[in-house]
Parts: C-alpha cells; sequence; structure tokens
C-alpha cells in the first residue's frame, strides 16, 4: 500500500495533515509580517537635539522621528522653538519613527496675573511670583518699620500693580522693608542645585542674584552649581538684598552627589565674632577639629 491509497483510506489524517501546513505558513507570515513592522535589529543612535530649533529637526529628519512638544518654556530674549530637553536622551538606542518627547522655549509669552503682593514677606511674595509663572528680579531694602515685609513692586522699573497684565517669565523687582537697618542672614549653601533652586533658595533669605556664569555650559536647565561667592560657611551673615555670584557646570559632567557631600567648609573664611556664632552653630575651632576628621 503506498501513501496515497493510505491517505485516502484515512482522510481525516489527509485534513489534519493540511490543517497542519496551513497553520505553519499561516504562522510564518505572521512573524514575517511582525520583523517587518517592528524593524528588528534596525536601530540607531539618538542625537544631541537640545539647544537647536524644532523647525529645523523637523525638516531634516531622514529617520522619520516623531517629536512630540510636552511643555513650552518663555525665556526672555530667547527666540522660540529652541529644544531645551529631550528624552529619550541623545546616545540612546531607537528604531526609526521613534517618538522623541521635547521642551521647547516658547515663541510668545502668555500674560499673567500680578497677585497682590504688598504685606507680605519675602519668602511668600517669592511663592505667589513662581505660583503665576512670574520670574523675581532684584530685592530693594528701604527703609520701614516692618522688616523683610513687601511694601511694593515694579517691572522694569516701572511701577506695577495687583491685578496687572504681566507677560510669563518678567522679572518682578521687589521693595521690601529694612526694619531697625540691621536686617542680616547667613549665605545658603546652593552647591549642586540648578540654576532656578539656587536663585530661589537666595532670593528667600533675602539676598539677590549676582553675575551668573555659564562658560562651557551646553545645558543651562540641568546645569548645577559648583561655586558660590560669598562661600557658604554657615556662620557669616550678610546684610539683607547682598548679592551671591554663582558659577555652575554640567550636570552630565559631574558626579552631584560626590561634589556635594566632599564640599568642606574653608574655615579661614569665617568671622570670628561672636555674634555670628552665639545661635549655636559651630565655632572656628570646631570647624578646624571637623576639616582635621575629613
Amino acid at each position: 500500500m503506498n501513501k496515497i491509497e493510505f491517505l485516502q483510506k484515512r482522510p481525516w489524517l489527509l485534513h489534519l495533515l493540511l490543517m497542519l501546513g496551513i497553520s505553519m505558513v499561516l504562522l510564518f507570515l505572521i512573524f514575517l509580517f511582525i520583523r517587518i513592522y517592528a524593524r528588528q535589529g534596525d536601530e540607531y543612535e539618538l542625537p544631541d537635539i537640545v539647544g537647536m530649533n524644532i523647525a529645523e529637526i523637523e525638516a531634516d529628519n531622514a529617520l522619520g522621528f516623531r517629536y512630540v512638544v510636552q511643555d513650552s518654556i518663555f525665556r526672555p530674549g530667547n527666540p522660540g522653538g529652541i529644544i531645551l530637553t529631550q528624552d529619550p536622551k541623545c546616545g540612546t538606542m531607537v528604531k526609526k519613527g521613534r517618538k522623541v518627547y521635547i521642551s521647547i522655549t516658547a515663541y510668545d509669552a502668555e500674560d499673567a496675573v500680578l497677585p497682590e503682593l504688598a504685606g507680605l514677606t519675602v519668602r511668600q511674595a517669592i511663592s505667589e511670583l513662581y505660583n503665576v509663572g512670574l520670574a523675581v528680579g532684584t530685592l530693594k531694602f528701604v527703609e520701614d518699620p516692618y522688616k523683610n515685609n513687601v511694601i511694593d513692586q515694579t517691572c522694569k522699573g516701572k511701577a506695577a500693580y495687583a491685578g496687572q497684565q504681566i507677560p510669563r517669565g518678567t522679572p518682578i523687582d521687589l521693595i521690601v522693608g529694612l526694619g531697625d537697618g540691621t536686617g542680616a542672614n547667613t549665605v545658603p549653601f546652593v552647591i549642586g542645585k540648578t540654576a532656578d533652586k539656587a536663585r530661589r533658595a537666595l532670593l528667600q533669605l533675602s539676598f539677590n542674584i549676582g553675575r551668573e556664569h555659564f562658560k562651557g555650559v551646553k545645558n543651562r536647565e540641568t546645569a548645577v552649581v559648583y561655586r558660590q561667592e560669598p562661600d557658604y560657611t554657615g556662620v557669616n551673615k550678610y546684610p539683607y538684598g547682598t548679592s551671591v555670584e554663582l558659577w555652575y557646570i554640567d550636570a552630565d559632567d559631574t558626579d552631584v552627589s560626590k561634589m556635594v557631600s566632599s564640599f568642606k567648609v574653608d574655615s579661614s573664611k569665617i568671622v570670628r565674632s561672636e555674634d555670628d556664632y552665639s545661635d549655636g552653630r559651630p565655632t572656628p575651632d570646631q570647624i578646624d577639629e571637623m576639616d582635621r576628621e575629613w
């Protein structure tokens, strides 16, 4: 009995073999389609697009990446469409047509409503301005019986009033009372902080932002402070309104946590005055002892 006669006498077996054959062909076609659709093994290195204009990269998009704008931030003096952040980061291996999530500078500044600031403390006024999308400019201290309280505000040298429509991101200068004229504070530790966090920490303690140095920095949004002047001592007190100068470095080029943890107070810069450490802060001799322990 040959194979044909064998199958003719057993039609159920012939049907089973046909079903198996058809199933294998279908599975092969499905896997082939998935491989083509997913472009397995076809990956490319995502370039660094931070600092570029979104219009330029979309015009020259050979790999078909899809750029999704998650946020737009107004930066006074900066053109719109400049890419501030990207996700995934540059160097990531991705497939053709991958979605890339970005934030860009806004083309136009949306208006914000200036809140009522008179009577608030400096810290409260700063929080109010940040909450509505406005920036803090300079703190100007004047004679007034109420210490560290906001008396008035100005915008670009002109009077500004609560309820006024002002473009988002515009700096608002605060006029603050000096009280008995002896207002002073210790400079906070801002090493390792981004520009936004460092500025806010200084302003909330009634210091002004001095010159900011970004030489060599590729991404100002993520850059961190590596040097400040006056230095942090935890002891020295400076008058309200003192300007603090800041130097920045790219966070990707340094170990930020190590930089912060390895920071040591320079005891030679501590002002040896009882008033500076009578509130429980370490004395210069104690600082020297801590340095030796390091």
